[in-house]
């Protein structure tokens, strides 16, 4: 049973760096075009909910304490960064293909704006993960 817990931590911590560096660098640097990355950004957060949702029962089931809070609130940031992304991202880039010259810059702009609020509720998620031990 202990490999099954490897193999789910392993894809939960690979999925959410990918998830978590991908969207911080897009919201450093908006000149990266971000529609080449929302379609793996959201399988990556994808993967994360289904593996954290199998630690979860794993790992938390029956309690709820206040490890289990932090990382409630963890959830709740991730949930809310996948929304993020779904909105203000993943809609403007597909309306790129048919824009035209004025308004792809208002599209990019929302875009950064929407990486840019994920990525910092992407912290709030990692800085929840790694610190519920100890409360």
């Amino acid at each position: 049973m202990q490999y099954v817990y490897i193999i789910v931590i392993g894809l939960h911590v690979m999925a959410g760096v990918f998830w978590a560096g991908t969207t911080i660098t897009l919201a450093r640097d908006p000149e990266i075009k971000a529609e080449r990355f929302i379609r793996p950004q959201l399988g990556a957060s994808g993967m994360v909910f289904l593996t954290g949702a199998l630690l979860w029962y794993f790992f938390h089931q029956g309690s709820f304490g206040s490890m289990e809070i932090v990382l409630a609130i963890g959830i709740v940031a991730a949930i809310a960064a996948a929304g993020v992304l779904g909105a203000m991202v993943r809609r403007p880039s597909s309306q790129l293909a048919g824009a035209d010259a004025a308004t792809v810059p208002m599209l990019r702009a929302k875009m950064a704006v929407g990486e840019r609020i994920a990525a910092w509720l992407l912290v709030l998620t990692v800085l929840c993960m790694a610190t519920a031990r100890m409360f």
